[in-house]
């Protein structure tokens, strides 16, 4: 069965148990409590652990076995997304808006009630933006914010957040432009976080907790790209062509 380990606001930051402790009913579910301080959210991930609770829950801290990722370099881009990206008619930007996509992420969804990203959770990911931590990827229909995501960069891992799309293929065109800029910098993976059939479909592949817990070992420490975000200056769409 396991057991739900209580975090003390008072202790250390750092002061996480080991993330194979978590519950496998419900998968991945570890430890209870806390803060959402950007030391300890920090630390957080690069255990392999994140926030996710509902309003009126104390925070939850989860690591579920297996975990969803994306590999850059694998991501599938259809047919009917190429013809997307060719068309043009979408601009991307990385930093340019980060409360704007956090507050999209956050807004009401046709299947589901209510919001996982409460106000707590966004002011939480609002300090961790202005320090250079959190990111997020805009796309633009002339000077409306119609899509986007953003999430966590440490050292060369990313962990994706959320993202949101109000325009046919506005995440996915901001997934894919943030994969291709990844890649340039040399970030091997992209953290998914938990099963979506929506990602699967984009390439995205699980991984047991032990191999992800692996790379994070093997990259989070490496040196960071300091914010805030932009494309390369010779970044261009015929990449894709």
């Amino acid at each position: 069965m396991g057991e739900l380990y209580c975090i003390d606001s008072n202790r250390p930051t750092s002061a996480f148990p080991d993330p194979r402790l978590a519950l496998t009913e419900p998968n991945g579910l570890l430890a209870v409590g806390g803060d959402l301080s950007p030391e300890r959210l920090i630390a957080a991930y690069r255990a392999g652990i994140f926030p996710w609770y509902n309003q009126g829950q104390p925070i939850l801290w989860w690591s579920p076995d297996p975990r969803l990722v994306l590999f850059p370099k694998q991501l599938h881009i259809s047919r009917s997304l190429r013809k997307r990206l060719r068309k043009g008619t979408y601009r991307v930007t990385l930093d340019k808006d980060f409360p704007g996509v956090i507050q999209a992420c956050a807004g009401p969804r046709r299947d589901t009630e209510g919001t996982w990203i409460t106000a707590e959770m966004k002011n939480a990911y609002l300090r961790l933006h202005r320090i250079g931590i959190a990111h997020s990827a805009e796309v633009w229909e002339e000077d409306e914010l119609i899509g986007g995501l953003y999430g966590l960069s440490i050292g060369r891992i990313f962990f994706g957040e959320s993202m949101f799309s109000q325009r046919p293929d506005a995440s996915k065109v901001a997934l894919v432009y943030l994969c291709r800029q990844l890649q340039r910098w040399g970030f091997p993976l992209l953290d998914c976080q938990i099963q979506s059939e929506h990602l699967q479909r984009l390439g995205a592949q699980t991984l047991s907790r032990n191999e992800f817990l692996h790379w994070l070992q093997q990259f989070c420490n490496s040196p960071p790209i300091k914010g805030p975000w932009h494309f390369d200056p010779d970044f261009k769409i015929s990449t894709y062509e």
